[in-house]
């Protein structure tokens, strides 16, 4: 079986560049080294729809990003997901950096970003009171907001699906060899045959770009660390609170999650190590530090988990997209602001294969893309009456998270089911509140055995490698 394009990566660049091809009639594929959406790079980050005031003019990423924050309103809707326009501060601690805070203003009206305007520190903390008494000056950007990485990048995947894209999950991409009519891709699940590649391979995007480009690209793991809030702490600040870079270094953010938690990171640190995402007890002591530069009393007593993502940043600083083979086209680089340059990514790099293969639109696409739904959320009303369509919606799995049985059973049996006990947490949010699924991990494991028909040894955190119980007890 030919395809027309295989996507590399079920991250949120590919699950974008799928959802945009999808618009267009032909075979397309998403294939995946891990067991689920959103494993590697996009499901670690400070979730955070940017503004497009800190890109380089003219560069991908400004381009990227501008477009990619013009268009998370509308896909929002089209995907049930949330998302919360809470702006921004670029918070300045001295005043010798006032200039440079200037620039980034000036920079973001290059870029055409709107809704930008210069504060001082007094205006600053009248809209955030928990500013540092440091503060002198702010830039605030309006537009900015907070999505959750996991929902736009399952939206993404599942709208792709619903219109025809098919998804290989445990497929490693391992080599290209080029054919007369494309490219043969070995990969440790079998040969596929594509007329086209998409390289959105997160941090190991420089390997399969070296194998068939002239000009090399180099990909350095850069690893930031974060402390995750209960959401008692999550009306802290408004807004997002970034730092100018200055004599203290870059800083770290302090934010209001779209689900009512605060978050505190990243640190930023370059690693050899792909695959090491290991917090350290230095990266956590200096998110302590730097957080109370720019936000005083952060409530670092109430962090309920920490975590360490890995952003892929190219020796060039700026996004790589497009062809760079013939029917290669390239997704590489992509670190912050990716998460919100993703749909316009997915779209740029859609209607370059659609030109060079000649795809037609799809008449049959279909935008809308319904979410689970979730108890929580619902009026008494309508919980009384989806508990009497299904009684599994009565039974309360996560205490803390108000997750039922019926929600995490849809979520299993979903478009693109979980299989896994991560799946489904970022699925349904169950395991994610204060206890961190110390209550109820168990009982999730019970309905993932008998929904799929395993057996409790079989049953993975988040891949094949990553058992639970080692063996089976009576």
């Amino acid at each position: 079986m030919k395809y027309d394009a295989v996507i590399i990566g079920a991250g949120v660049t590919g699950s974008a560049a799928a959802r945009a091809l999808s618009r267009r009639q032909g075979r397309f594929l998403v294939i995946e080294r891990a067991q689920d959406v959103c494993e590697g790079t996009s499901k670690a980050n400070s979730a955070i729809v940017h503004a497009g005031f800190d890109a380089e003019p003219g560069t991908w990423k400004a381009k990227m990003n501008v477009r990619g924050n013009e268009l998370m309103t509308e896909l929002a809707e089209e995907l049930d997901i949330p998302f919360n326009r809470i702006g921004a501060f670029v918070v300045c601690l001295n005043e010798e950096d006032k200039p440079k805070l200037q620039e980034l203003y000036e920079r973001g009206l290059k870029n055409g970003v709107k809704g930008l305007s210069l504060l001082t520190g007094e205006e600053a903390r009248s809209r955030e009171p928990n500013l540092s008494d440091q503060v002198c000056a702010a830039l605030f950007a309006e537009t900015s907001g907070v999505v959750c990485p996991f929902e736009l990048t399952l939206g993404l995947a599942e709208s792709a699906a619903k219109n025809g894209v098919e998804f290989r999950f445990c497929t490693q991409a391992e080599s290209l060899e080029k054919t007369e009519g494309g490219w043969l891709l070995h990969t440790g699940a079998g040969d596929i045959e594509t007329k086209a590649v998409v390289n959105c391979a997160g941090v190991y995007a420089d390997e399969l770009h070296n194998q068939v480009c002239e000009k090399k690209l180099h990909i350095t793991a850069r690893k930031g660390e974060y402390c995750l809030l209960d959401k008692t702490a999550g009306g802290h600040v408004k807004s997002t609170i970034f730092q100018l870079p200055g004599k203290y270094g870059k800083g770290v953010l302090v934010s209001p999650t779209v689900h009512g938690n605060l978050l505190v990171g990243p640190t930023a640190v370059d690693i050899e190590d792909k695959e090491d995402t290991a917090t350290t007890a230095e990266g956590l002591r200096d998110l302590q530090e730097k957080s109370a530069l720019g936000v005083k009393n952060v409530p670092l007593r109430q962090v309920i988990t920490s975590f360490m993502g890995l952003r892929a940043h190219e020796d060039g600083d700026d996004f790589i997209i497009g062809e760079t083979a013939p029917g290669f086209f390239d997704c590489a680089g992509i670190e912050s602001p990716g998460l919100t340059s993703a749909p316009a990514i997915g779209e740029a790099v859609a209607e370059m294969i659609a030109e060079k293969l000649s795809l037609p639109e799809n008449p049959g696409f279909d935008p809308i893309r319904k979410g689970a739904p979730r108890l929580k959320e619902m009026t008494p009303e309508q919980r009384a009456a989806k508990i009497k369509e299904n009684p599994a919606y009565g039974n309360i799995i996560c205490r803390c998270e108000e997750v039922s049985e019926g929600e995490i059973v849809d979520a299993i049996h979903g478009i693109l089911g979980a299989r896994t006990l991560d799946g489904v947490k970022r699925r349904t949010r169950a395991g994610m509140g204060r206890c961190q699924s110390g209550f109820c991990s168990p009982r999730v494991m019970e309905l993932l055995c008998r929904e799929w028909d395993m057996t409790l040894d079989e049953v993975r955190k988040n891949g094949p490698d990553s058992k639970l119980v080692l063996e089976k007890t009576r």
